[in-house]
Protein backbone atom coordinates (compact mmCIF):
# COMPACT_ATOMS: atom_id res chain seq x y z
CA UNK A 1 0.00 0.00 0.00
CA UNK A 2 1.61 3.28 -1.17
CA UNK A 3 0.94 5.98 1.61
CA UNK A 4 -0.01 10.06 0.84
CA UNK A 5 1.51 11.03 4.35
CA UNK A 6 5.05 11.26 4.69
CA UNK A 7 6.46 9.37 7.72
CA UNK A 8 10.41 10.53 7.09
CA UNK A 9 9.78 14.12 8.16
CA UNK A 10 9.62 15.66 11.86
CA UNK A 11 6.12 16.25 12.45
CA UNK A 12 6.60 16.71 16.17
CA UNK A 13 9.08 17.93 18.51
CA UNK A 14 10.96 15.55 20.18
CA UNK A 15 10.24 14.86 24.38
CA UNK A 16 12.59 14.40 26.76
CA UNK A 17 11.94 10.86 26.54
CA UNK A 18 13.12 10.28 23.09
CA UNK A 19 11.39 9.41 19.68
CA UNK A 20 8.30 8.08 21.39
CA UNK A 21 6.27 11.23 20.69
CA UNK A 22 7.60 11.91 17.79
CA UNK A 23 6.53 8.33 16.23
CA UNK A 24 2.92 9.06 17.93
CA UNK A 25 2.81 12.63 16.42
CA UNK A 26 3.15 10.75 12.69
CA UNK A 27 1.53 8.28 13.07
CA UNK A 28 -1.56 10.23 14.24
CA UNK A 29 -0.68 12.20 10.68
CA UNK A 30 -0.47 9.49 8.70
CA UNK A 31 -4.09 8.11 9.96
CA UNK A 32 -5.90 11.54 10.20
CA UNK A 33 -5.14 12.30 6.35
CA UNK A 34 -5.07 8.96 4.40
CA UNK A 35 -7.79 7.26 6.41
CA UNK A 36 -9.54 6.47 3.26
CA UNK A 37 -6.29 4.14 2.56
CA UNK A 38 -7.35 3.05 5.83
CA UNK A 39 -3.79 1.69 7.08
CA UNK A 40 -2.87 -1.70 8.82
CA UNK A 41 -0.61 -1.81 11.76
CA UNK A 42 2.06 -3.30 9.28
CA UNK A 43 1.72 -0.26 6.81
CA UNK A 44 2.66 2.15 9.07
CA UNK A 45 5.48 0.03 10.69
CA UNK A 46 6.85 -0.65 7.14
CA UNK A 47 6.95 3.17 6.65
CA UNK A 48 8.74 3.69 10.15
CA UNK A 49 10.89 0.77 9.97
CA UNK A 50 9.31 -0.28 13.38
CA UNK A 51 8.19 -3.61 13.88
CA UNK A 52 4.48 -3.88 14.15
CA UNK A 53 4.58 -4.99 17.97
CA UNK A 54 6.96 -2.66 19.32
CA UNK A 55 4.63 0.51 17.06
CA UNK A 56 1.73 -0.85 18.92
CA UNK A 57 2.50 -0.95 22.15
CA UNK A 58 4.56 2.71 22.04
CA UNK A 59 0.76 4.12 20.52
CA UNK A 60 -1.09 2.47 23.02
CA UNK A 61 1.27 3.75 25.78
CA UNK A 62 1.06 6.76 24.16
CA UNK A 63 -2.19 7.27 23.02
CA UNK A 64 -4.40 4.96 25.06
CA UNK A 65 -5.80 3.07 22.62
CA UNK A 66 -4.77 1.26 19.65
CA UNK A 67 -3.69 2.40 15.75
CA UNK A 68 -6.34 0.32 14.88
CA UNK A 69 -8.79 2.00 17.36
CA UNK A 70 -7.56 5.65 16.62
CA UNK A 71 -8.10 4.61 13.15
CA UNK A 72 -11.79 3.27 13.35
CA UNK A 73 -12.80 6.51 15.54
CA UNK A 74 -11.49 8.91 12.94
CA UNK A 75 -13.24 6.73 9.79
CA UNK A 76 -16.90 6.99 12.24
CA UNK A 77 -16.03 10.35 12.58
CA UNK A 78 -15.90 10.80 9.01
CA UNK A 79 -18.77 8.53 8.44
CA UNK A 80 -20.88 10.29 10.51
CA UNK A 81 -20.03 13.71 8.81
CA UNK A 82 -20.91 11.62 4.98
CA UNK A 83 -24.38 10.03 6.15
CA UNK A 84 -25.55 13.26 8.32
CA UNK A 85 -24.39 16.80 6.90
CA UNK A 86 -23.56 15.82 3.29
CA UNK A 87 -26.58 13.28 3.11
CA UNK A 88 -24.43 10.42 1.03
CA UNK A 89 -26.16 6.70 1.04
CA UNK A 90 -24.57 4.09 2.62
CA UNK A 91 -22.33 2.29 -0.15
CA UNK A 92 -21.56 5.56 -1.28
CA UNK A 93 -19.97 6.36 2.18
CA UNK A 94 -18.32 3.17 2.30
CA UNK A 95 -16.50 3.44 -0.95
CA UNK A 96 -15.54 7.39 0.68
CA UNK A 97 -13.92 5.64 3.58
CA UNK A 98 -11.80 3.00 2.13
CA UNK A 99 -14.04 0.25 2.86
CA UNK A 100 -14.59 -2.68 1.04
CA UNK A 101 -18.33 -2.64 1.58
CA UNK A 102 -21.62 -1.76 3.57
CA UNK A 103 -20.78 -4.71 5.81
CA UNK A 104 -17.56 -3.26 7.07
CA UNK A 105 -19.36 0.04 7.85
CA UNK A 106 -22.18 -1.70 9.59
CA UNK A 107 -19.42 -3.41 11.16
CA UNK A 108 -18.11 -0.06 12.54
CA UNK A 109 -21.19 1.23 13.68
CA UNK A 110 -22.87 -1.40 15.92
CA UNK A 111 -19.23 -1.83 17.70
CA UNK A 112 -18.88 1.41 18.52
CA UNK A 113 -22.17 3.20 18.38
CA UNK A 114 -24.17 -0.02 18.95
CA UNK A 115 -26.39 0.74 16.46
CA UNK A 116 -26.58 0.14 12.22
CA UNK A 117 -25.41 3.42 10.66
CA UNK A 118 -29.20 3.21 8.53
CA UNK A 119 -30.38 3.80 12.72
CA UNK A 120 -27.60 6.48 13.42
CA UNK A 121 -28.43 8.15 10.40
CA UNK A 122 -32.58 8.12 10.95
CA UNK A 123 -31.92 9.48 14.52
CA UNK A 124 -34.45 7.80 16.04
CA UNK A 125 -37.12 8.24 12.91
CA UNK A 126 -39.60 5.31 13.11
CA UNK A 127 -39.14 4.59 17.01
CA UNK A 128 -42.15 5.22 18.68
CA UNK A 129 -40.94 6.38 22.33
CA UNK A 130 -44.32 6.87 25.19
CA UNK A 131 -43.06 9.22 28.02
CA UNK A 132 -44.61 10.31 31.01
CA UNK A 133 -44.52 12.01 34.42
CA UNK A 134 -44.72 10.35 37.44
CA UNK A 135 -43.91 10.95 41.36
CA UNK A 136 -40.71 9.36 42.86
CA UNK A 137 -38.53 9.75 46.13
CA UNK A 138 -36.40 11.96 44.19
CA UNK A 139 -39.40 14.68 42.58
CA UNK A 140 -40.97 14.23 39.38
CA UNK A 141 -39.61 11.43 37.16
CA UNK A 142 -39.80 10.96 33.10
CA UNK A 143 -39.80 8.10 32.22
CA UNK A 144 -39.60 6.75 28.28
CA UNK A 145 -40.20 3.58 27.07
CA UNK A 146 -40.56 1.65 23.81
CA UNK A 147 -41.70 -1.97 23.16
CA UNK A 148 -38.21 -3.56 24.09
CA UNK A 149 -37.80 -1.63 27.54
CA UNK A 150 -37.09 1.49 29.41
CA UNK A 151 -35.05 3.88 27.41
CA UNK A 152 -34.76 6.83 29.77
CA UNK A 153 -35.41 8.02 33.26
CA UNK A 154 -34.55 11.78 33.85
CA UNK A 155 -35.66 14.07 37.25
CA UNK A 156 -37.08 17.02 37.78
CA UNK A 157 -38.44 19.80 39.99
CA UNK A 158 -41.55 21.72 39.91
CA UNK A 159 -42.29 23.58 36.54
CA UNK A 160 -39.24 22.22 34.99
CA UNK A 161 -40.98 19.60 33.01
CA UNK A 162 -40.69 20.98 29.97
CA UNK A 163 -36.85 21.38 29.90
CA UNK A 164 -36.20 17.89 31.22
CA UNK A 165 -38.37 16.61 28.40
CA UNK A 166 -36.29 18.07 25.62
CA UNK A 167 -33.06 17.41 27.57
CA UNK A 168 -34.30 13.60 26.84
CA UNK A 169 -35.85 14.36 23.56
CA UNK A 170 -32.46 15.86 22.22
CA UNK A 171 -31.64 12.39 21.92
CA UNK A 172 -33.72 10.85 19.52
CA UNK A 173 -34.50 13.64 17.52
CA UNK A 174 -36.86 12.22 15.05
CA UNK A 175 -38.68 9.96 17.02
CA UNK A 176 -42.03 9.95 17.85
CA UNK A 177 -42.52 11.01 21.34
CA UNK A 178 -46.11 10.03 22.53
CA UNK A 179 -47.59 11.21 26.21
CA UNK A 180 -48.79 7.86 27.57
CA UNK A 181 -48.93 7.67 30.83
CA UNK A 182 -50.33 4.07 31.35
CA UNK A 183 -47.86 3.00 28.96
CA UNK A 184 -44.69 4.05 31.41
CA UNK A 185 -46.65 3.36 35.09
CA UNK A 186 -45.39 -0.29 35.32
CA UNK A 187 -41.72 0.71 34.97
CA UNK A 188 -41.89 2.95 37.48
CA UNK A 189 -43.85 0.98 40.41
CA UNK A 190 -40.79 -1.71 39.78
CA UNK A 191 -38.11 0.96 39.80
CA UNK A 192 -38.57 2.12 43.16
CA UNK A 193 -39.79 -1.02 44.74
CA UNK A 194 -37.29 -2.97 46.56
CA UNK A 195 -38.74 -5.91 46.89
CA UNK A 196 -39.43 -6.21 42.77
CA UNK A 197 -35.63 -6.34 42.77
CA UNK A 198 -35.27 -10.02 41.61
CA UNK A 199 -32.94 -11.89 39.49
CA UNK A 200 -36.31 -13.66 38.23
CA UNK A 201 -37.98 -10.34 37.69
CA UNK A 202 -35.85 -8.39 35.13
CA UNK A 203 -36.34 -5.21 33.90
CA UNK A 204 -35.10 -4.64 30.54
CA UNK A 205 -33.69 -1.36 29.52
CA UNK A 206 -32.84 -0.16 25.82
CA UNK A 207 -29.15 1.49 26.09
CA UNK A 208 -28.10 3.77 23.25
CA UNK A 209 -24.25 5.29 23.10
CA UNK A 210 -21.57 4.98 21.97
CA UNK A 211 -19.16 1.86 22.52
CA UNK A 212 -17.04 3.49 24.87
CA UNK A 213 -20.14 4.89 26.82
CA UNK A 214 -21.66 1.39 26.98
CA UNK A 215 -19.02 0.11 28.62
CA UNK A 216 -19.28 2.44 31.29
CA UNK A 217 -23.02 2.14 31.65
CA UNK A 218 -22.18 -1.88 31.97
CA UNK A 219 -19.66 -1.25 34.46
CA UNK A 220 -22.47 1.49 36.79
CA UNK A 221 -23.94 -1.67 36.56
CA UNK A 222 -21.89 -3.09 38.37
CA UNK A 223 -21.80 -0.98 41.56
CA UNK A 224 -23.75 -3.03 44.39
CA UNK A 225 -26.45 -0.16 46.35
CA UNK A 226 -25.00 1.46 49.00
CA UNK A 227 -21.50 1.35 47.31
CA UNK A 228 -19.44 3.87 44.88
CA UNK A 229 -16.52 4.02 43.06
CA UNK A 230 -14.27 6.67 41.62
CA UNK A 231 -14.14 7.87 37.46
CA UNK A 232 -10.54 6.74 37.77
CA UNK A 233 -11.76 2.77 39.44
CA UNK A 234 -14.44 2.46 36.59
CA UNK A 235 -11.65 3.70 33.96
CA UNK A 236 -9.18 1.19 35.27
CA UNK A 237 -11.86 -1.66 35.27
CA UNK A 238 -12.90 -0.95 31.53
CA UNK A 239 -9.04 -1.15 30.28
CA UNK A 240 -8.43 2.97 29.63
CA UNK A 241 -6.61 4.28 33.49
CA UNK A 242 -5.99 7.47 31.84
CA UNK A 243 -9.83 7.96 30.91
CA UNK A 244 -10.89 9.38 33.70
CA UNK A 245 -12.31 12.69 32.79
CA UNK A 246 -14.12 10.28 29.15
CA UNK A 247 -15.46 8.57 31.71
CA UNK A 248 -16.85 11.43 34.01
CA UNK A 249 -18.55 12.30 30.79
CA UNK A 250 -20.22 9.31 29.72
CA UNK A 251 -21.57 8.48 33.17
CA UNK A 252 -23.38 12.38 33.05
CA UNK A 253 -24.68 11.35 29.47
CA UNK A 254 -26.56 8.17 31.05
CA UNK A 255 -29.80 8.34 29.71
CA UNK A 256 -31.60 6.35 32.41
CA UNK A 257 -30.65 7.38 36.09
CA UNK A 258 -30.68 5.42 39.14
CA UNK A 259 -31.80 2.60 37.36
CA UNK A 260 -28.12 2.35 35.36
CA UNK A 261 -27.25 4.25 38.94
CA UNK A 262 -24.56 6.91 37.73
CA UNK A 263 -25.31 8.36 41.13
CA UNK A 264 -22.62 5.55 42.60
CA UNK A 265 -19.85 7.32 40.40
CA UNK A 266 -17.70 9.61 42.25
CA UNK A 267 -15.03 12.16 41.23
CA UNK A 268 -11.28 12.25 42.49
CA UNK A 269 -10.89 11.28 46.26
CA UNK A 270 -14.46 10.28 46.79
CA UNK A 271 -15.72 14.02 45.91
CA UNK A 272 -19.36 14.15 44.94
CA UNK A 273 -19.25 16.03 41.47
CA UNK A 274 -21.86 17.43 38.90
CA UNK A 275 -24.54 14.98 38.59
CA UNK A 276 -27.30 15.94 35.56
CA UNK A 277 -29.94 15.78 38.01
CA UNK A 278 -28.44 18.28 40.87
CA UNK A 279 -25.95 17.37 43.72
CA UNK A 280 -28.31 17.38 46.13
CA UNK A 281 -30.60 14.75 44.26
CA UNK A 282 -27.58 12.20 44.28
CA UNK A 283 -27.15 12.67 47.53
CA UNK A 284 -30.57 12.14 48.23
CA UNK A 285 -30.46 8.66 46.21
CA UNK A 286 -27.10 8.24 48.33
CA UNK A 287 -29.32 8.00 51.46
CA UNK A 288 -31.89 6.50 50.57
CA UNK A 289 -30.34 3.17 49.26
CA UNK A 290 -27.81 3.63 52.18
CA UNK A 291 -31.36 3.16 54.29
CA UNK A 292 -32.37 -0.21 52.49
CA UNK A 293 -28.97 -2.04 52.95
Amino acid sequence: MSLACTLDRPACDITPEGQDYETVCRVIECMTLDYRQQPSLEDLARQLNQSPTQLQKVFTRWAGLSPKAFLQAVTLDHAKRLLGREGLPLLETAMELGLSGPGRLHDLFVSHEAMSPGEWKARGEGLILRYGYHPSPFGQALAMVTERGLAGLAFCDAGEEQACFEDMARRWPRASLIEDPQASAPFMQRIFDPSQWQAEQKLNVVLIGSDFQIRVWQQLLTIPMGRAVTYSEIANRIGQPQASRAVGAAVGRNPISFVVPCHRALGKNGALTGYHWGLTRKRAMLGWEAGRI
